[in-house]
């Protein structure tokens, strides 16, 4: 089945060798340190490799008015085709309607916004994540009314922590759990220190943990080697798509990790474009995505680690 989705994806994006000569434009609202977005980026880059297709990419690190700067200067340029995550919620109305009136196709990836008039979208559902990793704590009756749970996020008010939220509280309301998000910032070193603190605070208040980003979830090994956590000792899920995580699921640090096909996502968001390009109009959206605990965690460590 495996096999079968890369020969097709593969094949697809063959096919975009006649709009060669055209640019194609790849926008992250993502940190270039942010190490999860160097696999998205990786994808992206192995597509145009792979297509000979000309290909501009940038990060905005959550930078809205960069991000809708960087949208407008590629429709300026008479780009083939857009591929754009999502900064915020609404963010990118404007510029996605700026894309259509000019016959550009615009992708939506990662981080979605049905508020915006994107031609399609690759990527996971964040509100069913945000649903997955708190029924996986109730189902697995590691939570329980009255706990307490925290939610450490990278960019508050971001696309992807609102709308997990969303979905965590479709299940934790209704049980009486609580939660507090609180904001680790995309500095590693800073989210480490923040993370650290918070635990050393709210320690015996803390029932359970989801990290609302990699770049959290990536550092729950070391603020709870720093802070005297055992593994195992705090129930974590969360993101999932980076070495650092799927250590900590092996190792027993995280419980459950969301894995989101990051080199998938965006190789097959720049293959839509591209057939969007020549003429055919997706019409559908890809879902990617799947939950993984210890024993399937090495699957996707060794996926990245290049092996």
């Amino acid at each position: 089945m495996k096999t079968g989705l890369k020969s097709a994806v593969v094949g697809l994006a063959l096919m975009a060798g006649p709009v060669g000569a055209q640019t194609f434009y790849w926008v992250s609202h993502g940190s270039p340190a942010d190490p999860v977005w160097t696999y998205y980026l990786e994808g992206a880059k192995l597509w145009a490799e792979d297509t000979g297709v000309d290909l501009n990419t940038s990060f905005h690190s959550g930078d809205v008015a960069s991000h809708q700067e960087a949208i407008r200067a590629a429709i300026a340029s008479g780009a083939a085709g857009i591929v754009t995550s999502s900064p915020d919620p609404g963010s990118l109305v404007g510029v996605a309607a700026e894309a259509n009136a000019a016959g550009i196709p615009i992708i939506n990836f990662n981080t979605p916004d049905p508020t915006a008039s994107f031609d399609a979208y690759v990527g996971g559902d964040l509100e069913f994540y945000g649903r997955s990793w708190a029924q996986y704590l109730v189902d697995n009756g590691l939570v329980e009314a009255g706990d307490f749970v925290w939610m450490p996020v990278e960019v508050p008010g971001a696309t992807y922590g609102v709308e997990e939220e969303r979905g965590i509280a479709s299940v934790f309301e209704p049980l009486g759990i609580t939660w507090e998000v609180t904001d680790a910032t995309l500095d590693q070193a800073e989210i480490i220190s923040r993370m650290s603190d918070y635990l050393l605070a709210n320690r015996s208040d803390i029932d359970a943990i989801i990290g609302l980003g990699d770049l959290v979830t990536g550092s729950i090994k070391r603020v709870f080697d720093q802070v005297g956590v055992a593994p195992g000792e705090i129930p974590v899920v969360g993101w999932g798509n980076s070495l650092d995580t799927t250590g900590e699921v092996l190792e027993g640090y995280v419980n459950a990790a969301q894995w989101a096909d990051p080199l998938a996502t965006s190789y097959m968001a720049l293959s839509i474009a591209a057939m969007a390009a020549s003429g055919i109009p997706p019409g559908f959206n890809v879902t990617t995505g799947a939950l993984y605990e210890k024993d399937t965690a090495q699957v996707y460590d060794d996926i990245l680690s290049g092996n």
